[in-house]
C-alpha cells in the first residue's frame, strides 16, 4: 500500500509538473501573441500617422500650387488691363489728332485721303494690339497652369510608385 501511495503521489507530482509546464508554455505563448499583436497595432498606427503626414504635406503643396497659379493669373490680368488702358488712351489721342487734321482739310479729296490714312493706321494699331493681347493671355494661361500641372504630374508619379 505504501508503494501504491507513493506511485499515486509520483503520478500526481508528474501530472502537476506537466500541467505547470503546459501552463507556463501557454502563458509564454499568450504573452508572445499579445506582444506581437501590440507590435503590429503600433506599427499600423505609426504607418497611419506617417501616411497622414504625407497626405498633409501633399495637400499643402497642392494649395501652394493653387496660390502660385492665382498670383500668376492676377499679374497677367493686371498686365492685360494696363495694355488695354494704354491702347485706349493712345487710340483716343490718335482720334483727337486725326479730328484736328481732318478739320484742317482744304478739300473733300484731302479729307478722304486723311481719313483713309488714319483708318489704315488705326486698323494696323488695332491688329498689333490684338496680337499683344493674345500673347499676354496665352502666356498668362500657360504660366498660371504650370504649377498645377507640376502638382498633377507629381501626384500621378506618387500614385504610380505606390502601385
Amino acid at each position: 500500500m505504501a508503494d501504491t501511495a507513493e506511485t499515486v503521489k509520483k503520478t500526481a507530482d508528474q501530472a502537476t509538473a506537466a500541467a505547470t509546464s503546459a501552463a507556463a508554455k501557454a502563458k509564454a505563448q499568450a504573452e508572445t501573441f499579445q506582444a506581437a499583436g501590440a507590435n503590429a497595432f503600433r506599427e499600423g498606427i505609426d504607418k497611419s500617422v506617417a501616411s497622414m503626414g504625407e497626405l498633409n504635406a501633399h495637400g499643402k503643396k497642392n494649395l501652394d500650387a493653387l496660390v502660385e497659379s492665382a498670383a500668376v493669373a492676377q499679374k497677367g490680368a493686371e498686365a492685360l488691363s494696363q495694355q488695354a488702358m494704354g491702347f485706349a488712351k493712345a487710340s483716343w489721342e490718335d482720334g483727337v489728332a486725326a479730328s484736328k487734321d481732318l478739320s484742317g482739310a482744304r478739300s473733300v479729296q484731302e479729307f478722304f485721303e486723311l481719313q483713309t490714312t488714319w483708318a489704315k493706321k488705326a486698323m494696323e494699331r488695332y491688329v498689333a494690339e490684338l496680337s499683344k493681347t493674345n500673347e499676354i493671355v496665352t502666356t498668362t494661361v500657360k504660366d498660371s497652369f504650370k504649377p498645377i500641372n507640376e502638382r498633377v504630374t507629381a501626384s500621378v508619379e506618387t500614385f504610380q510608385a505606390a502601385r
